[in-house]
């Protein structure tokens, strides 16, 4: 059975004309409700996340100051993440939803999860808000499968097209969460390099993959099954956390990147059949971005399709033609990282 995580209450926070806003979140319940997918799932309701469950992650400081900005009708953390006057509790319950979805898989209630939630999370520091970003809904999650389910090791996967700047500080120097990242190179905010790899007991098990604009549906299917796929089998997790972004796709409007549902699709599929065969298929899928209405309601049917275990939706046609040359670059691009990935980390 899989899950699924959403309450009318995420459409309250924000600015309308923000690229990170509600309509995307009713463009993906919509088209769920349209294919029948929406009555497919198990509904979790959302609870918010306490303040000691945020302490895991956040300082207390931090998460004073957010409670204040709320307080006072809202305001700016930087140039591009505002909070508004519901911020703070909407965002304690986009926390609580995936600690709700992980408490239900962990429970055998379902068996996979996807919590349709915002504000997203991934670039949330211990120590601040930032990137559209306030609490960081997956390492929350992924603490409380550790903390609570005694859950020796986890792994995240973040195919968002930015880098997850905040879950790679949480656990930077932790071993027992791996995080992996399939990220547009040379884009905010800025970190997410290959030489990133983790400190002390986390050496090795912070892993950056970098792709070029242009990236398609094939690359990233090549990238799973050539590194991720394999580091997963070599980490042997638990359980499996995905900061599942939509702005890969092509028609994003904040980023270069060509995937189609059929990428989400692959990839969800390739995730849960791993999850199915290593942790009783334990796999919790978390939006983060995504910002073309159309790629969220079809992004959001293949993570779902997938996750059901049912057949791929029909494939679409990107919005333009790619050159030759620039898949040429791609290829050699990945094909160099795979083969230094692969050799640095003994694969």
């Amino acid at each position: 059975m899989t899950g699924l995580v959403y309450d009318d209450a995420y459409l309250t926070h924000g600015d309308p004309h923000h690229p990170e806003n509600a309509e995307r979140l009713r463009a993906a319940v919509a088209h769920l409700k349209a294919t029948g997918l929406w009555d497919a799932m198990v509904h979790i309701p959302p609870r918010p996340a306490t303040l000691d469950e945020v302490l895991w992650v956040h300082t207390d400081d931090y998460i004073e100051e957010l409670q204040l900005i709320c307080k006072r009708g809202g305001g700016h953390l930087d140039m591009d993440t505002c909070a508004t006057k519901e911020t703070y509790e909407v965002a304690l319950l986009a926390a609580g939803g995936c600690l709700a979805a992980t408490e239900a898989i962990l429970a055998d209630e379902v068996t996979n999860a996807l919590c349709l939630v915002r504000p997203p999370g991934h670039h949330a520091l211990p120590s601040r808000g930032m990137g559209f970003c306030f609490f960081n809904n997956v390492a929350l999650a992924a603490e409380l499968a550790i903390r609570r389910a005694h859950r020796d090791q986890v792994s995240i996967v973040d195919w968002d097209v930015h880098h997850g700047n905040g879950t790679q500080e949480a656990f930077f120097d932790r071993g027992d969460v791996q995080y992996i990242s399939i990220h547009q190179g040379a884009l905010y905010p800025g970190t997410g390099s290959v030489d990133e790899v983790g400190l002390d007991a986390g050496a090795g098990k912070n892993v950056n993959i970098m792709l070029p604009p242009g990236a398609q549906d094939r690359h990233y299917v090549e990238a799973f099954q050539q590194l991720v796929i394999p580091l997963l089998q070599a980490f042997e997790p638990e359980m499996i956390f995905v900061s599942c972004g939509f702005d890969t796709h092509a028609a994003d409007p904040l980023a270069r990147m060509c995937l189609t549902n059929s990428g989400y699709y692959e990839m969800t599929r390739m995730l849960a059949d791993f999850a199915e065969a290593q942790c009783q298929g334990r796999l919790l899928n978390a939006l983060e971005g995504g910002y073309d209405l159309g790629a969220m309601a079809h992004g959001t049917e293949a993570v779902c399709r997938a996750l059901l275990g049912m057949e791929p939706p029909e494939p679409e046609d990107l919005p333009f033609t790619i050159h030759e040359s620039v898949t040429h670059q791609v290829d050699d691009w990945l094909h160099q990282n795979i083969g230094l990935h692969r050799d640095r980390l003994g694969l």
